[in-house]
């Protein structure tokens, strides 16, 4: 089985505030340290996107990729490799969980990557808690619309667990 990372963050807004970030691929670049280019391919019957074409400069990762996505109810995504020119797995999940009445968000974020060039396995699971904490801090940052990202509230949870 393969090893994933994952962690979380709170986020001062309601689970579909959130989601709709989350879902809204073409502004990614705009909010994503790593997402160079967001191009939808295919859409479901409500409009989610299905398939996504991402060009991602995560540092020791950059690749031109497409993934397919699954919508489970109104508070999970996940996703899953269709096609790369360097990754052989590229899996992972936004799960969202209500705070305090629905006025704030635990967002999950849980990540599995591996790659077709052989490389040590510290560096990969490395490459992955950087792409996590970064897209955490960054949803969090676009998502409350201040300087949050730089804030040590924005910091996503250092219990990020390697399974």
């Amino acid at each position: 089985m393969a090893e994933h990372t994952s962690s979380n963050i709170t986020i001062e807004a309601a689970p579909a505030e959130v989601m709709g970030v989350i879902a809204d691929f073409a502004r990614y670049p705009e909010w994503t340290g790593e997402v160079k280019e967001a191009e939808i391919l295919a859409t479901d019957d409500r409009g989610r996107a299905e398939k996504v074409r991402l060009v991602l400069d995560a540092g020791a990762i950059k690749d031109d990729h497409t993934l397919a996505y699954t919508w489970t109810g109104e508070d999970e995504v996940s996703w899953s490799l269709v096609k790369s020119q360097m990754l052989r797995v590229l899996d992972g999940s936004y799960r969202l969980a209500p705070l305090d009445g629905g006025v704030r968000t635990e967002v999950t974020y849980r990540l599995t990557v591996d790659v077709k060039i052989p490389m040590l396995g510290m560096i990969k699971r490395k490459a992955e808690k950087v792409i996590i904490d970064r897209a955490l801090a960054g949803l969090k940052k676009r998502v409350e619309g201040g300087p949050a990202a730089s804030d040590a509230a924005a910091t996503p949870s250092d219990e990020a667990e390697k399974r």
